[in-house]
């Protein structure tokens, strides 16, 4: 049999594959590769992660990871962080994204704690994106960690990578469409653990630009995989 008509009888079986069972097998994979998996940004308490997720936008966890320390040490809760200013934040962060930004956001996050929230980090998405600096992916993440409930928080890999596998057709085009799509087929019980899942098979295996197929378990399942070379 030619080639490509191999390949084309791989790509019709891997789309024709009922979704539940692709994610039924996508998650025994996982289960198997990854079975204890958690935020890689450094934290001790909500406050000091709701801080590393703010700076983490666009930025590495690892760079959040040597900045966060120092910062922390001085301004160890939202009392302390909303009496500073976004000038004297910024040279504890300047090294990372967007540093400007961050600081004036982390202010006002800060403040807006202490005086709407008693300086405690709130447990709902309308609450925690009213605060500066806090979007959807943020709010998520901080839902999911802390507070255990079944929230996706559909970053860079995540998006990246659920669409390689074809766990969301293509016309999940933005993260909110991406992410109610994933919550339709995820088990709540598992959607806090998927969502590291994802995040660290895109950060170290399927990677942006070079994804490492031939290292992959999923490897011959997932959509990307049995595309035919071009």
């Amino acid at each position: 049999m030619p080639k490509a008509s191999r390949h084309a009888q791989k790509d019709h079986k891997a789309y024709s594959m009922r979704k539940a069972e692709l994610y039924r097998r996508v998650t025994e994979y996982f289960q198997q590769a990854m079975p204890h998996v958690q935020t890689e940004l450094h934290y001790q308490d909500p406050f000091s992660l709701l801080v590393a997720v703010i700076l983490s936008a666009q930025c590495t966890d690892k760079r959040v990871n040597t900045v966060t320390p120092a910062l922390l040490h001085d301004y160890p809760n939202a009392e302390v962080m909303s009496l500073a200013t976004p000038e004297v934040i910024y040279e504890y962060i300047k090294s990372v994204s967007y540093p400007n930004n961050k600081a004036r956001h982390l202010v006002g996050m800060a403040t807006m704690l202490q005086r709407e929230y008693g300086g405690e980090v709130p447990s709902t998405m309308e609450q925690l994106t009213r605060l500066p600096g806090v979007g959807r992916k943020t709010a998520n993440v901080m839902l999911s960690v802390i507070f255990h409930q079944a929230a996706m928080a559909v970053d860079t890999h995540v998006f990246r990578v659920s669409h390689r596998i074809g766990l969301v057709p293509q016309t999940c085009t933005t993260p909110l469409a991406t992410e109610k799509y994933l919550m339709k087929y995820i088990p709540k019980e598992i959607v806090p653990t998927a969502h590291h899942w994802l995040i660290l098979h895109g950060r170290y295996v399927c990677v942006a630009r070079t994804p490492k197929c031939s290292e992959c378990g999923l490897n011959g399942l997932c959509r990307y995989s049995l595309k035919p070379a071009l």
